[in-house]
């Protein structure tokens, strides 16, 4: 799952939650630096990619993505996942998605932690574009991609467009959208049976 599912799958616990979201983010020495509670949230987050990861709906999901994009599927997947989640908030969640993510990223600017510069910079750009906002819009998840497109272009010096997989969810969009109806719910009750036992 993408960062909005995090985030609302999330304990309410302020720490908690912004070590969920941000786990992909901050690693290695940096998160070592964390509290307690921030990587409990790290280890939240990690519960539910291994749980995602491996569940035949998501595998389907992941199965409907076409070559040349078929290596890239878990991430679209994920990425497609919070746009149906957005697109259908208030089916999952109890506030409007405006309140929930203006309320995380005040959260996010008030933790009192300096991160690094790149993830300092990521976190900016996150609340400035509104991007978990923008998850319920079509041009908003083009945009993620082409976000994605970039970095990898950075860090392989290649030329790279990952933007042009949209259609692959434009092409597969309802069955994608039944997808996510099937699995959300069953994500739901997984990540409540596991803070039961914490």
């Amino acid at each position: 799952m993408n960062w909005l599912a995090h985030a609302l799958l999330s304990e309410p616990d302020t720490e908690v939650r912004i070590g969920n979201v941000l786990a992909d983010l901050v690693k290695g020495r940096e998160r070592k630096q964390m509290s307690d509670a921030f990587l409990q949230g790290v280890k939240h987050h990690q519960k539910i990619d291994a749980f995602t990861d491996t569940h035949p709906v998501f595998l389907r999901s992941c199965s409907r993505v076409s070559h040349p994009y078929r290596r890239f599927a878990g991430i679209l997947i994920d990425i497609f996942y919070d746009h149906f989640l957005a697109s259908n908030w208030e089916q999952y969640a109890a506030i409007p998605l405006e309140t929930f993510t203006g309320e995380l990223y005040a959260d996010i600017q008030a933790y009192p932690i300096t991160f690094s510069e790149d993830v300092q910079y990521a976190l900016d750009r996150l609340i400035a574009d509104d991007r978990l906002g923008m998850y319920q819009h079509i041009d908003g998840i083009q945009n993620t991609l082409k976000r994605i497109s970039n970095r990898i272009e950075s860090r392989t010096g290649r030329d790279f467009e990952l933007d042009s997989a949209i259609t692959q969810l434009t092409d597969n969009y309802n069955a994608l959208s039944d997808d996510f109806a099937h699995f959300f719910p069953l994500l739901i009750t997984h990540v409540q049976a596991c803070d039961s036992q914490l």
